[in-house]
């Protein structure tokens, strides 16, 4: 929608203490070309039986998804992304040459906290014997998306959407190096100080706490 970006300018705003008038705000943000006009998103057909409800806890479900990215040295990146379905904080954000499934298991291993379940495609890191085997190890349920429907993983093709428009569009990085310092900054905003309208116009981080 294009006034909610107006939204949380102005929120952010009253936020930090500032008294300013909405309909102000929405004035210089329309004459600052801030206002974009998007097309309008399709109503989403009726759920499969691959998606689940939303959880009651934070760290029940988290979708992993892949982005990618070209730097300026030439090399590809692998952007391997991953978003808590219920507090919407971004918990996965990690640059590689290459992910391999040995690879992907071994950068999960090192992640303070793991879900009780994905939500994945069917993309080959995923659906590897060792993938496979690791999660069942831990205890972790994958759940698969039909092939061919991304929509039904929108939390995470919502935050890709965010991480291309706000963060990979904006720079050209030289190298890996760049790409991940740039990951991490948009990673703490994302979750520390980006209102999001589905939390009630709290960040993840503060939802979290709030939901205890």
């Amino acid at each position: 929608m294009e006034t909610e970006g107006y939204r949380r300018i102005y929120r952010r705003l009253r936020r930090s203490g500032r008294t300013i008038n909405h309909k102000k705000v929405y004035r210089l943000y329309c004459l600052e070309g801030l206002k974009i006009r998007t097309k309008p998103k399709r109503k989403k057909r009726n759920a499969s039986s691959q998606q689940l409800p939303l959880p009651k806890n934070s760290n029940e479900v988290w979708s992993m998804d892949f982005v990618f990215e070209r730097t300026i040295d030439g090399r590809k990146q692998r952007i391997l992304t991953g978003i808590d379905h219920l507090t919407r904080e971004n918990t996965i954000l990690q640059a590689e040459f290459t992910f391999s499934s040995e690879k992907l298991i071994r950068y999960l291993n090192t992640l303070e906290r793991l879900p009780r379940a994905f939500v994945l495609d069917n993309g080959t890191e995923f659906t590897s014997k060792d993938f496979q085997k690791w999660a069942e190890d831990k205890g972790i349920e994958i759940h698969f998306i039909e092939k061919g429907k991304p929509t039904q993983n929108a939390f995470i093709e919502s935050f890709n959407g965010k991480l291309r428009d706000e963060c990979l569009n904006l720079h050209y990085f030289k190298n890996q190096r760049e790409l991940t310092d740039a990951l991490r900054i948009f990673q703490k905003e994302y979750n520390d100080e980006r209102l999001h309208s589905s939390l009630n116009y709290l960040t993840p981080s503060e939802f979290k706490r709030s939901y205890g």
